[in-house]
């Protein structure tokens, strides 16, 4: 689907420097407000994933921002995938979570994967033809990462897998997974390894989607491996390497989960200020109650300075350092900051913010889910607390 002209990028989203960015962020700006935005109600009346638009999301080159440029991508940076992830969820947060994962996918195995598991899966998850996820979560193991049980068993030419996997984001229908497995209980942490799982081989079980409250074009759910058989090649990270390179890979998701909640209350703010300019109450415009406009003040206020501290935790992240802190005090404030103002904003709009043409009813789910997502707020705070302890 060819997405040109694209209209103007978002003003709620900041622009990053460079000509080749510039014009992708705008090209995303189009998809979401033009493309996106019709259809994702119709997705939640139907309780589905948008695939429909996946191919149109591919042939814009979202699938292929951060893969480098010698193997097909476009080798953005990721300041780019936080305006992304901004521009998106300010539409619907789950189907901008969706499409980041295939992205992530797509990027992990370009950069991590083997040779001849790069050319097995990289070009059709850059097409769309393939949708990717990643396998962390487990029943009844939600952020305790290092005590997943699924087990990787060394067997002749490889590995087997049995275990489950739960809360899985494109659990539904993703075709290529990136599934983290216990190598050596013994060893902890140091025993998880990471690999590169088929769902359409033998001993790979998907397990029914999940009825939610909301949110279903994220496509969770999980699935079971009994006897899965993964080569030698198919371990993309090594017992060693696979805990920490998850550690490392969740600071970014907090960032653009961060980037996300900051677009839900960017487009509720933008919807109700456009609501207040024009609707009349008492002989005059709803915006001109100063306790009415307050209210949107403060969103204001709060919405910059979380995507303030987006933009540093993308720095910092760019740059290779330690994102530790800055990331989890990132998502701990722009969550809380999207649960506390979005429900002020549907507030403003009066009736009028439940007609379902609105994101309002949809930004308010999310916004609790986000709260969960790649780590609790209680984890959050953890982390920031260990910080604390240890001068960071």
């Amino acid at each position: 689907m060819t997405l040109s002209p694209p209209a103007a990028p978002s003003a709620s989203a900041p622009q990053t420097a460079g000509p080749d960015t510039t014009a992708f962020i705008s090209q995303v700006a189009h998809f979401a407000r033009e493309v996106l935005a019709p259809r994702v109600a119709q997705w939640e009346r139907e309780r589905r994933p948008g695939r429909e638009l996946t191919q149109a999301a591919a042939d814009l080159g979202l699938f292929r921002m951060e893969v480098p440029t010698e193997l097909g991508g476009l080798g953005l940076p990721f300041s780019a995938k936080c305006e992304v992830s901004e521009l998106l969820g300010g539409i619907d947060y789950a189907a901008a979570f969706s499409l980041i994962n295939s992205l992530n996918v797509a990027t992990r195995i370009a950069r991590m994967a083997s040779p001849p598991v790069r050319a097995r899966y990289l070009s059709g998850l850059m097409s769309g033809d393939l949708i990717g996820c990643t396998a962390l979560t487990e029943p009844g193991m939600g952020s305790d990462f290092a005590a997943i049980e699924t087990r990787a068993t060394r067997v002749a030419g490889g590995w087997r897998l049995d275990g489950r996997k739960a809360w899985i984001t494109n659990a539904v229908d993703a075709d290529v997974v990136l599934l983290f497995a216990q190598t050596d209980p013994e060893r902890g942490a140091a025993g998880v390894a990471g690999f590169v799982v088929d769902a359409h081989r033998p001993g790979f079980a998907r397990e029914a989607a999940y009825a939610m409250a909301g949110q279903h074009a994220i496509g969770a759910g999980g699935f079971a491996l009994d006897g899965y058989l993964a080569s030698d090649d198919e371990m993309h990270l090594p017992p060693g390497q696979a805990f920490k390179a998850a550690l490392t890979s969740i600071n970014g998701a907090r960032t653009y989960v961060a980037a996300m909640c900051c677009g839900m209350v960017g487009e509720a703010l933008r919807i109700a200020r456009e609501h207040g300019l024009s609707r009349q109450t008492f002989g005059q415009p709803l915006f001109d109650h100063q306790g009415w406009r307050w209210r949107l003040a403060e969103a204001s206020a709060e919405l910059t300075a979380c995507r303030l501290m987006v933009a540093q935790a993308a720095r910092v992240i760019e740059a290779g350092g330690d994102a530790q802190v800055l990331a989890a005090q990132t998502k701990l404030q722009s969550t809380r900051m999207a649960e506390r103002h979005l429900p002020a904003l549907a507030q403003a709009m009066g009736a009028e913010g439940l007609l379902e043409h609105h994101p309002f009813g949809r930004h308010l789910v999310a916004a609790r889910m986000a709260s969960f997502t790649d780590g609790s707020n209680e984890m959050l705070l953890e982390r920031i607390a260990a910080g604390l302890k240890h001068g960071r």
